[in-house]
């Protein structure tokens, strides 16, 4: 179908609610957060659940949109997930149900069984997760109902009609942005939608990114690893696992499923979030940002590119184009502190590249998120550590320099006094485990 007639911020979770009448889909939060609204969103590059609150109709352009009522058959025949959960009594209250029913069709549709991740997202109150996780494994075996696959075929030979406000190509954005330098650019919208949900904001000049295919190239030489800015969270995921897995399993904690198939790097990182959780990674990794203003591009160190709170240095009309790290060996430990382990905001977020050779530590690179108004490199900690020896009194020695780097505030998430420690605590972490010692802090034994 072709919409049209709406605003460009109109959420998909409103039209479908309030133009097309499909109630299946909860309004919970209107953040991303509760998954009430949970939708499957199929392209040529398969399904995704996809949080319909903060998913911005421009969003859909060119892909299939699957509701809860669809989850079943066109006569009614459940799918296997709701078969399972009503025999499993997987649901109380019914409100969370239906996102639930939409993220484990999707997880079966894909064949994912990590159904604790799949369901990070997906908030329940009532029934708890115990009956529900059981209704995802006695599901799982179930052949894919053909009609879930049915989308993909619907789309062949789907004409995508050119929109202004929805470049194809990274030059037409560069030339749109030029001209339009006072525009807004939604990658993902898992920020850019708050705006939307919750402050009311107007945006009258809109340009949305998800049809640039060429920001969603990641290219790996022998010399580097370029990321284009729309790489989804959920695929760098997929990239750092083979390349620096502890990066990876930390971004396994961003959010939720729901939340990394829409999130993009590039938009995380350009919106300058001082609690950003990949920034500190790729600045452990002495990453490279490429920034580009029409047909102007430059490179800059990405631990330069955050200026102060709420200010980085990016000029009018220039948008992140890509992000390059060097091949390197694997010395990388990223460590998220925060109070729920799935789908919370970090506390502090550190991340440690160091190098030893012959027992004496030869480069160091330490970031963290959450330690000041940017994300920020521990300068002083990394001058006591490198040429030293690897060992404990050398990490002893360094932690005091901590101070010199960071004044945390206190929020709501930490104190100023519990970030400063947890930050130390985290570089004695990483020697430990350089010696074997298990530290897995989800693992408790008498």
């Amino acid at each position: 179908m072709r919409v049209t007639g709406q605003p460009l911020t109109r959420t998909l979770l409103d039209w479908l609610r309030e133009t097309k009448h499909l109630t299946g889909t909860k309004e919970g939060c209107n953040e991303g957060d509760c998954g009430a609204c949970t939708v499957m969103v199929t392209d040529a590059d398969g399904s995704r659940s996809l949080n319909a609150c903060i998913l911005l109709l421009p969003q859909l352009h060119g892909k299939a949109v699957r509701t809860v009522e669809g989850i079943s058959a066109p006569d009614r025949t459940p799918h296997p997930v709701q078969e399972a959960m009503v025999k499993h009594h997987g649901s109380q209250c019914g409100f969370c149900t239906p996102g639930i029913v939409v993220s484990l069709a999707v997880a079966h549709t894909n064949g994912a069984e990590n159904f604790d991740e799949q369901l990070a997202g997906n908030l329940c109150r009532c029934t708890g997760y115990a009956p529900i996780i059981r209704a995802a494994e006695a599901a799982k075996d179930a052949p894919v109902p053909a009609w879930m696959v049915e989308d993909l075929t619907a789309l062949d030979g789907l004409a995508k009609t050119p929109e202004p406000y929805m470049p194809a190509t990274s030059d037409g954005l560069a030339k749109w942005y030029a001209a339009n330098p006072d525009a807004t650019l939604i990658g993902g919208a898992t920020d850019v939608g708050l705006w939307v949900t919750k402050r009311l904001q107007d945006l009258p000049k809109l340009a949305f990114l998800n049809g640039i295919e060429d920001l969603k190239q990641v290219d790996v030489s022998d010399s580097h690893i370029r990321i284009g800015a729309g790489v989804s969270i959920t695929d760098l995921e997929t990239l750092m696992t083979a390349h620096h897995p502890s990066f990876a399993a930390m971004l396994r904690r961003y959010s939720s499923v729901q939340i990394r198939n829409a999130a993009t790097i590039g938009g995380n990182i350009a919106n300058g979030s001082p609690i950003g959780d990949g920034p500190p990674a790729l600045i452990a990794l002495g990453a490279v940002l490429h920034l580009r203003r029409g047909d102007e591009r430059r490179e800059i160190p990405l631990e330069d590119f955050f200026v102060e709170y709420g200010k980085q240095d990016r000029r009018k009309g220039e948008f992140v184009e890509a992000i390059s790290i060097a091949r390197q060996t694997d010395d990388l430990k990223c460590y998220k502190l925060s109070k729920r382990f799935d789908q919370d905001i970090s506390a502090v977020c550190g991340c440690f590249y160091i190098s030893v050779e012959a027992g004496k530590i030869t480069k160091v690179r330490i970031a963290f998120g959450g330690m000041a108004g940017t994300p920020h490199r521990a300068n002083h900690v990394e001058k006591a550590l490198v040429g030293q020896p690897w060992s404990e009194t050398t990490i002893t020695t360094a932690r005091a320099a901590f101070a010199k780097d960071y004044t945390p505030m206190s929020d709501m998430r930490a104190s100023a006094a519990y970030r400063l420690e947890a930050a130390q605590n985290m570089l004695t972490r990483y020697y430990h485990e350089s010696q074997g010692t298990a530290t897995n802090v989800l693992e408790v034994s008498a």
